[in-house]
């Protein structure tokens, strides 16, 4: 394997990775976090996002975001960043396509649904899920449950909200107990990259697709700081011009504009902090990875703006009001379902049902499916 000589010594170097829990031989052609970000693409858990919600379900559109577009702008975006600063890359994007794999059907209001029906069985949270998807529930090798990971990108997706200091997950105690994630520190440069790139890629795509929803109109997006900004800068009848463009157009200048940023920002901490070795930003009671407090501001209006006027658009609302309906089904028909209902849905039962299997098993399906279930035995 070719050596990693034009990494920047802030940088996570795959030859000093602290390793897998099941020890397995290098490859000769790929890095660990190279394998990583193949053993995640090669996932059925990553597959089955291209039918997952973001906001809107599948069948409102082709053209509107799911959760695997979504991971895959992430990704574009922290191979950006990363590759200003000579970070690895391949452990960004690693971390950008994995962090949402543990998302149930029908985006946040799926999840919701599912945490109410597991309140008393150790509930329900995508991230805890991500883990256990990872750690556990991939059957793809012969050796070991779980993809095996490595423990950089296993602490990324764990802290991929930050560090983790109380109310700790079922699953992310269990894999810390094991393989000991200092969950109290922050998490690696690149793990803060892939978390920063997802909020940058959701707030822009989420413009677009609710311009093409109608939920608001770009006389509505005037009235923020960032967004009113571009809008003005642009040509006095730029409305003339097709939609497709028109967005676009706004959503590559915001994009650039919060990377812009953020490159800036991080340059500064980096600099305030007398940050020069891992350890450093690890230990630091703040990421180094972050918004300047003015962008901040402004990304916080383009937010506060989206709750408003799209995720708490009638629309989405009614769709997610089906969303734990249908959840709410699935979950007590299966957990009393008879041996001849888990036959007929290929559902791999070599033990006793708990509440956990079958709240695995609801995770795991896409939208479509979860609705014709739901359509066939409601």
């Amino acid at each position: 394997m070719k050596p990693y000589l034009d990494l920047s010594k802030l940088a996570q170097n795959p030859e000093n990775s602290r390793g897998r829990l099941k020890n397995e031989n290098h490859s000769l052609t790929r890095s660990e976090f190279q394998r990583d970000r193949d053993r995640i693409l090669h996932s059925a858990a990553f597959r089955r996002l291209k039918h997952k919600t973001q906001v809107f379900v599948s069948h409102e559109g082709d053209h509107y975001r799911t959760r695997l577009t979504h991971s895959l702008e992430v990704a574009q975006i922290a191979r950006s960043i990363c590759r200003n600063f000579c970070l690895n890359e391949d452990l960004a994007e690693t971390l950008s396509l994995s962090h949402d794999i543990g998302h149930p059907p029908f985006g946040h209001a799926g999840e919701h649904a599912l945490a109410a029906m597991m309140k008393n069985d150790g509930g329900f949270d995508h991230n805890d899920q991500a883990i256990r998807i990872v750690h556990k529930l991939e059957k793809k090798y012969f050796d070991f449950d779980g993809l095996n990971l490595t423990w950089e990108t296993l602490e990324g997706l764990v802290k991929h909200n930050g560090p983790l200091k109380k109310n700790i997950p079922h699953t992310i105690k269990e894999l810390d107990d094991e393989f000991n994630l200092n969950l109290n520190e922050y998490s690696s440069f690149e793990a803060q990259v892939a978390s920063i790139s997802d909020d940058i890629a959701y707030n822009n795509h989420d413009i677009d697709d609710g311009l093409r929803a109608g939920f608001f109109n770009y006389n509505e997006l005037r009235e923020l700081p960032l967004i009113g900004s571009i809008i003005d800068d642009l040509p006095i009848d730029f409305q003339k011009k097709n939609i497709q463009r028109i967005n676009n157009e706004i959503t590559r200048r915001s994009t650039s504009m919060m990377v812009n940023d953020i490159l800036s920002t991080i340059q500064n901490n980096v600099k305030i902090d007398n940050i020069d070795n891992l350890a450093t930003i690890r230990g630091l009671n703040k990421p180094i990875v972050n918004f300047s407090s003015e962008m901040k501001s402004k990304v916080d209006s383009v937010r506060f703006f989206l709750f408003e006027k799209m995720y708490n658009h009638k629309s989405v609302n009614k769709m997610s009001k089906n969303a734990e309906k249908v959840i709410t089904f699935l979950y007590k028909f299966l957990i009393s379902a008879d041996k001849k209902i888990y036959d007929n849905l290929g559902f791999d039962i070599n033990k006793e049902v708990s509440p956990r299997i079958i709240c695995d098993f609801i995770a795991g399906m896409t939208d479509n499916y979860a609705q014709s279930i739901y359509n066939k035995y409601s």
